[in-house]
């Protein structure tokens, strides 16, 4: 079928399967580095009790088999390891059918990770991975020029991700719709970057320019995604902008460099190999046009979604993570509250009570640290520390659990964090605190040398003794 193939994205291809693996490296190193003491057998959610609850069909994961730190470590490491030769060229190295096996392999172990790691792998960045990982299965590798039905899944999955975040905003906090929401964003973002104090204070006007070209990013460019060439590229080219202007403004993790890896799915770049490639194998067209059509099917349910009044975001439908929805920031904070977790050495507390602040290491906490930049890394607890802030109820299966493993000087908890106050022994008490939080203003800025200001503490956490 001489439609199948586009061979004039070949070089679109690969950096997208660069960008790929090296999202699926980041997120295994992630997860062999944080998991003992957020989800491990003695962590703050433990998987095996997870598991005690939820089989099969609620939780599809290598884990059912039986779990132990040492097996997801395994699974972990064995996935980077993986990642890295993808990411070297391996899979451009070896047969059409040994590449597939690269990239499924890739899929089960990081599926078999999302499926048990409960509200610390709740993010729609897990299922846009998966999600783009499956596909990446069916997108072939040097030997045959790239599919076009998965190119234009590619597509599809893109045009959801922008197009679910532009609705959301829009249907969402009516700052998006008057161009005022970015007056607060840098500031009240989950993880400010060290560019964000600059972006913050901008001028109220450009304020209003970066609002309305996001709308125009992300509610008219994509449409633009399923137009003939040279459109397309343009769409997805200007896609890429956008992303490096969030790269630059904050920490979101790999959501930024994996929706630039997706816009390569139209971007066709210079360069095709037509004369390496051979024709695609009877069996790969056959399978690509069935995967296909099912990822069809299932894409009822989110395009729907995108339809309606009530629109989820960041929701998977199943529990492969096929096809998914996506959105963020439906809703912008006007105030910035952070929880402070402390300690003290006294017995006996009293109002005199000395305090000292454990230090995280990317969410903000001392005054004068300038917020640091994580991205594409996932500092899981930190973002989960401001959800915390917004509510308690986001914080209450394990914030508790978080304190207690803190007095009694967990070293996989105390991994998690930038700066131990008790170097030499635990705390006799640990406890949390809610401060507001904003940028310091210039002025500020200029006379003390801090970024941050913050006011008005409050408890949250009641003390947690080390018994």
């Amino acid at each position: 079928m001489e439609w199948f193939g586009a061979p004039d994205f070949a070089l679109s291809r690969l950096v997208l399967q660069r960008l790929l693996a090296l999202v699926y490296l980041v997120g295994f190193v992630a997860a062999a580095r944080q998991f003992r003491a957020l989800i491990g057998e003695h962590g703050m959610l433990p998987v095996p009790r997870y598991l005690r609850r939820r089989g099969w069909r609620q939780a599809p994961s290598l884990f059912q088999w039986g779990y132990t730190d040492r097996r997801f470590a395994m699974v972990s490491w064995s996935g980077a390891a993986v990642a890295a030769a993808v990411l070297a060229g391996a899979a451009d190295a070896v047969p059409l059918g040994a590449a597939m096996a690269l990239w499924a392999v890739l899929w089960v172990l990081y599926l078999s990770i999302v499926n048990v790691g409960q509200t610390w792998y709740s993010f729609g960045w897990e299922s846009l991975l998966l999600e783009a990982g499956f596909l990446a299965v069916l997108l072939g590798n040097a030997e045959v020029a790239p599919p076009l039905p998965v190119l234009l899944l590619y597509r599809w999955l893109l045009f959801r991700v922008e197009f679910g975040a532009g609705l959301i905003k829009l249907r969402g906090d009516p700052c998006w719709r008057d161009l005022s929401c970015l007056r607060y964003h840098h500031e009240t973002q989950p993880m400010p970057g060290p560019l964000s104090w600059y972006f913050h204070h901008l001028p109220a006007p450009l304020h209003r320019v970066e609002t309305a070209a996001n709308h125009l990013a992300q509610l008219g460019l994509p449409v633009l995604l399923f137009a003939p060439q040279p459109f397309a590229s343009v769409a997805a080219g200007a896609v890429v902008v956008t992303q490096l202007w969030l790269v630059a403004s904050g920490n979101f993790a790999w959501l930024n460099w994996l929706t630039i890896a997706l816009a390569f799915g139209a971007l066709r770049l210079p360069g095709s190999g037509r004369s390496a490639m051979g024709a695609a194998p009877l069996w790969f067209e056959v399978l690509v046009l069935g995967c296909t059509a099912l990822l069809l099917v299932l894409s009822y349910r989110p395009a729907r979604n995108l339809l309606s009044r009530r629109q989820l975001m960041n929701h998977s439908f199943d529990r492969l993570h096929l096809v998914n929805a996506y959105g963020a920031f439906g809703s912008i904070s006007r105030v910035r509250f952070e929880v402070v977790l402390e300690g003290t050495e006294e017995a006996v507390l009293t109002e005199r009570t000395v305090w000292r602040e454990y230090g995280f290491k990317g969410k903000p906490g001392a005054l004068s640290r300038r917020p640091r930049q994580y991205a594409p890394y996932h500092l899981r607890l930190d973002w989960l520390m401001w959800f915390a802030a917004l509510s308690p109820e986001y914080a209450r299966p394990w914030l508790r659990p978080f304190a207690e493993r803190l007095a009694a000087g967990d070293r996989g908890t105390l991994r998690l964090l930038r700066h131990n106050p008790f170097p030499d022994r635990p705390p006799h008490w640990v406890r949390a605190v809610s401060y507001r939080y904003r940028f310091t203003t210039r002025a500020e800025r200029r006379a003390t040398g801090h970024w941050w200001h913050r006011s008005d503490p409050r408890p949250y956490l009641a003390p947690v003794s080390r018994r």
